[in-house]
């Protein structure tokens, strides 16, 4: 038998309150702490048995519950999320944290539309006390970019969205990323690239990944220079691991800071279509 405990807990000492992160890189090493514990955790247990727990703590403030609080709790997170709207990719789980952490915003392909950006500016304006990062965390598979590249492979498919305005504007954004991710990958690895057997998933990953860490160069450019910084990462579904290609490294776990300028993205693409994950998935093995 298999069982998994995750607990929220607060024991009415202070040792159990986690302080809040100080700075952005603060922020991003504890984000990436959470994901590898809850990935440990799952991974414990995903080939055998046994009983698998891990402790949440909370801080009683973050709930209205601490001696003498009145009213609703102040809204204090140290990071915002911007997450993909699919189910399987509970950001506060992913990442080991509890209520009043995260400020999330979720929408299908993690896409800066107006709504979202107006959300984000938002926490930016109003939680800057507390806020010291901002990430976009895609995730492999995801649905919005596979239709995307769906509608980039057979184009006559799109005909079919006419009438799906809503749809459309979130398939619109992506097909710009998916584009790009195609001709760098014709540009890598030859013409031949859309005969290999794994093409369609290696084209999805890599375009889920680079639509990530442009939303984040956007949010930079957004929210300026200072010390509030933009991250990105890709959760990956198999293997319950955060995934974040550099440019000009070998380093792909965790959360990265995008490339500091536009001209910087060719050799982030590169370095994305060198990674050991999508030669994988062009040999068509499984994700």
């Amino acid at each position: 038998m298999k069982i998994i405990e995750i607990t929220y807990r607060y024991d009415g000492t202070d040792a159990t309150v986690r302080p809040r992160p100080s700075d952005a890189e603060g922020a991003r090493a504890r984000l990436e702490r959470g994901s590898r514990s809850i990935g440990t955790l799952l991974e414990d247990v995903a080939d055998g048995t046994g009983v698998a727990r891990r402790v949440i703590p909370v801080d009683p403030r973050d709930l209205g519950l601490a001696p003498g609080a009145l009213g609703a709790p102040t809204q204090r997170p140290y990071a915002a999320v911007l997450g993909c709207s699919d189910a399987r990719v509970p950001i506060e789980l992913i990442f080991n944290e509890g209520p009043n952490d995260l400020f999330v915003v979720r929408v299908a392909g993690n896409g800066l539309g107006a709504d979202v950006l107006g959300s984000l500016k938002y926490a930016v304006d109003h939680l800057g006390g507390s806020l010291k990062l901002i990430v976009v965390l895609g995730h492999s598979g995801c649905g919005a970019v596979s239709a995307a590249v769906d509608a980039f492979l057979d184009p006559q498919s799109y005909l079919a969205l006419a009438a799906k305005h809503g749809l459309r504007g979130i398939l619109d954004r992506l097909l710009i990323v998916v584009n790009a991710s195609a001709m760098r990958m014709v540009g890598a690895f030859g013409a031949d690239v859309v005969r290999r057997p794994g093409y369609r998933t290696a084209l999805i990953e890599a375009a889920v990944v680079s639509n990530a860490a442009l939303a984040a160069y956007t949010l930079q450019q957004e929210i300026g220079a200072g010390d509030l910084r933009a991250a990105y990462g890709v959760y990956v579904l198999e293997g319950r691991q955060v995934w974040a290609p550099r440019a000009g490294s070998g380093e792909c776990a965790g959360l990265a800071y995008p490339p500091a300028d536009l001209a910087a993205f060719g050799d982030f693409a590169d370095t994305v279509l060198a990674t050991e994950r999508i030669a994988r998935l062009l040999d068509g093995a499984p994700a």
